[in-house]
């Protein structure tokens, strides 16, 4: 069988009539909407005809679904975000549309080649890492499950920083993805909304107004979401922050007209550029209104549609907001949106005259909020005098709140003033702060962890006050990736090698992955399976050798870690490994596994630690890639600018996935799901939802090392003691003495001094404590890999129990548990079919 013709089933057909029809658009696009002349057509113009061809598949189907739930009047869920991490859509649009087959025979026909008309597409890197790539996959499988969801966020003008490695250091880049244009989506400027900042409070007898504020207008500009062919297509709307027109028109009649106008890009700053930390808060204004900003405009769009919606009927406009929360859900994606809870506040006793009870209950029974780390660094605080200054009337609204919560827990704990203090929305101190996390907490009525063991962490530990409170509303929501993106579109050889053996539907059930397990010891199975994974490695290092000039053993263990860079996912302690590899180089050659190392992954522009690690890891490579004694059975790469799009290379050529947190640390990670599905076997820590890993898919086939949380409990009671470490541990200590005495920085012997004191005198996160069972971890890591067919029994037990990282689960779980919605793989009519 062809591999083309391989292909076909889970691509799509390509039909005849579809194949004329597409290259018929294709034309017309190119000659009526970009280019007069065909001849002086460029690459850019073939994927924006490319584009709109597909996109026109779309909108049909767009409008058809929004009528759909127009009629129904369903359920509708708001998943509220500040980051949506897209990558491309092209590619995926024609999956989910079953268009990938007849576009590329089309393509072919015109004399085009599809990858690379591919390639131009940027990125939409509106997110750091997984907290915006989990967005992104709900939003798939929200559509792929019929719910009527929403995704909301930010359109930022500059998305993620472009990274750049110049001499071995990380410079950013400004990323303007939309310099050519986004043909994905559609201004809607009917639907513009006001924001207003600053101002002050009258209390009246009318009620409360809040006066004499800046306007900034909302514009939305929504982008369709497929689901997995199922007709529907859901919308994400992103806003883009727009001076009024009457800005300062004051200042025009004292001759202030032209700095009027240069003005107005103070207001449009709002959506100028994403904040690139990661696990990390920074308390700045810009941000505070960024927050403010999305779950203003979005909330304004909410109660419009809540209002206009009934039974498909255009005459009857709602007006009863008591039954908001059984039409409407809101999902807060981490604090970022927690003024949602405030703002809907002001909207029902300020605006729509309600009572306060009546409307707190309103509020709590609407939204619901997902925490996604326990590190004290990354939760939000702001200081009430910025808030005062910026949301005043919020602010107001948030001491009721609490005033209200800390009534009650006077109530249930008397005389308990310490548990008052720990449990206030606001923080005494030097510097009052709001915690954003409580307003959360009391102000909704699902709290969810990310992944089991996170879950039970964060009742045992930052939110143990208020699960013994009210312990009916925490829950586990374990992250999900989706099957789409992640498997049939990156990953095609593999989705087929799975759909010949149990068939095509496990894409929308991944359950049915459990079926490969009747085929680990089928020879003919684990050929095939080692045949996909061998064809990845060497698309991979072609990949490498055309872009980045590098040449690599494609015969070599691909052994990877990408992921944001931070000291707690312990990409020092992938260093340290590499060194030690590297030491023992004159061992046998039989004795050696060759590998290739490759670690990526942006550090936050401001985070130094994270920027010398960077450093650390191509000075490293410089040494080792250049030693002739090494030769191609060690290399080291830093993986320049990691993205979505190159995770979608490099994840199906990996062997060796590393996710080696702190146990205690990672939330959930996601990337490990990746790996799992694509037949990469997992290093990792007892952390995140590698400890639902280990059980689905047996943890005899992964390799897991290192302290368990309680281990590490332990050691923080007792004191952790670097030095013990690297006076008792050899091999330690010759790598942490390069590292210190230059060996791997010859012209700057003290470039690491700051890395090398981290290390051994206030390390968090205990590199040195896992140190020597990661080593012997690796070690028999490389002793299976000189067994191909064992190695790829393992891998096919990986991704067998690889079922429940479905984001389809995860959303099915939310929608049942959190929504009260049912999701439903029911398709609708497509819009050429009649009614």
């Amino acid at each position: 069988m062809s591999v083309v013709r391989k292909q076909i089933s889970v691509r799509g057909l390509a039909g005849v009539e579809n194949v004329a029809d597409l290259k018929t658009n294709f034309n017309r696009h190119l000659h009526f909407t970009l280019v007069k002349d065909r001849n002086v057509a460029t690459k850019r113009d073939y994927y924006f005809a490319l584009a709109n061809t597909v996109r026109d598949h779309l909108v049909g189907r767009w409008i058809r679904t929004q009528q759909h739930y127009y009629e129904k009047d369903p359920k509708r869920v708001y998943y509220i975000s500040l980051e949506f991490y897209m990558g491309r859509t092209l590619q995926n649009t024609m999956v989910n549309l079953a268009l990938e087959n007849a576009c590329d025979e089309a393509t072919y026909q015109l004399g085009l080649d599809m990858e690379e008309l591919q390639d131009i597409e940027e990125d939409a890197g509106l997110g750091n890492g997984g907290l915006g790539r989990l967005a992104a996959c709900f939003l798939d499988s929200m559509a792929t499950l019929g719910l009527a969801a929403y995704g909301y966020g930010i359109r930022y003008e500059f998305g993620i920083f472009n990274q750049k490695i110049v001499n071995g250091w990380q410079v950013e880049e400004a990323d303007d993805w939309l310099r050519y244009g986004n043909p994905w989506e559609k201004a809607r400027p009917e639907y513009m909304r006001p924001v207003h900042f600053y101002g002050r409070v009258e209390h009246t007898d009318e009620g409360v107004k809040w006066v004499d504020t800046q306007v900034v207008l909302a514009l939305p500009y929504d982008t369709p979401v497929p689901g997995y062919r199922n007709n529907i297509v859901n919308t994400m709307r992103l806003w883009s922050a727009k001076a009024p027109c009457d800005f300062n028109l004051k200042d025009f009649n004292v001759g202030g007209y032209i700095q009027a106008v240069l003005d107005r890009n103070l207001a449009e700053n709002i959506s100028r550029v994403l904040y690139p930390n990661d696990n990390f808060f920074e308390g700045k204004e810009l941000r505070l209104k960024q927050e403010y900003f999305v779950v203003a405009a979005t909330l304004q769009d909410i109660i419009r549609r809540f209002k206009a919606s009934k039974f498909g009927s255009t005459e009857f406009v709602r007006m009863d907001l008591s039954t908001l929360p059984e039409k409407v859900a809101i999902q807060l994606n981490d604090t970022h949106p927690a003024l949602a809870i405030p703002e809907m506040m002001r909207i029902l006793v300020d605006v729509e005259k309600l009572l306060w009870d009546q409307a707190w209950d309103i509020v709590v029974h609407t939204c619901a909020y997902t925490n996604h780390t326990v590190l004290p660094e990354a939760l939000e605080r702001w200081p009430v005098d910025l808030f005062h200054n910026l949301l005043p009337r919020h602010l107001e609204i948030i001491y009721e709140i609490n005033r209200r919560h800390l009534e009650r827990i006077g109530k249930l704990y008397p005389g308990d003033m310490d548990r008052l203090r720990r449990m206030s929305l606001i923080e005494e101190g030097n510097v009052k702060k709001i915690n954003m996390a409580h307003l959360c907490i009391v102000g909704s009525h699902a709290v969810n962890g990310v992944a089991r063991i996170h879950s039970e962490i964060i009742k045992d530990t930052i939110f143990k006050d208020f699960y013994e409170v009210d312990p009916d509303k925490f829950q586990n929501k374990t992250n999900g990736i989706t099957p789409r993106r992640w498997l049939v579109m990156c990953n095609p050889g593999l989705a087929e090698v799975i759909a010949e053996r149990i068939g095509e539907d496990y894409i929308v059930d991944m359950d049915q992955l459990k079926k490969l397990l009747k085929f680990v010891n089928d020879d003919a199975f684990i050929a095939d399976v080692a045949k996909v994974k061998q064809e990845n490695k060497l698309k991979f290092a072609a990949h490498l050798e055309e872009h980045y000039k590098v040449k690599i053993n494609p015969d070599s263990m691909f052994d990877v870690h990408v992921k944001r860079i931070h000291e707690y996912k312990r990409q020092l302690l992938n260093c340290l490994h590499i060194i030690t590899f590297y030491n023992r180089k004159n061992s046998p050659q039989k004795k050696w596994t060759p590998r290739t190392i490759m670690i990526g992954g942006k550090a936050a522009p401001g985070y130094h630690t994270a920027k010398m690690i960077i450093r650390l890891i191509t000075a490293i490579g410089d040494i080792v890639n250049n030693d002739p004694i090494v030769g191609d059975r060690l290399k080291v790469i830093f993986l320049e600018n990691y993205r979505v799009t190159l995770a979608e290379k490099i994840i199906p050529a990996s062997d060796l996935s590393e996710q080696i947190s702190t146990a205690g640390t990672e939330a959930s990670g996601t990337g490990n799901m990746k790996f799992m599905l694509n037949g990469a076997l997992t290093i990792g820590t007892m952390d995140g939802a590698n400890v639902e890993m280990a059980e689905e898919a047996g943890e005899e086939n992964l390799f897991i090392f290192g302290m368990r949380v309680p281990d590490v409990e332990a050691m923080d009671k007792k004191g952790y003691d670097a030095m013990s470490y690297y006076n008792r541990i050899p091999e330690l200590k010759q790598a942490m003495d390069q590292i210190s005495g230059g060996f791997f920085s010859p012209n700057q012997a003290d470039l690491f001094k700051d890395l090398v004191s981290m290390l051994m005198h206030h390390d968090r996160f205990k590199v040195f404590a896992d140190y020597e069972d990661y080593i012997k971890c690796q070690d028999k890591v490389s002793a299976l890999y000189k067994n191909p067919k064992e190695w790829t029994k393992k891998v096919i037990h990986n991704i067998a129990g690889s079922g429940k990282f479905s984001s389809d689960r995860t959303i099915s779980q939310y929608a049942r548990e959190i929504w009260d919605m049912e999701p439903s793989l029911e398709k609708i009519a497509a819009p050429d079919d009649p009614r």
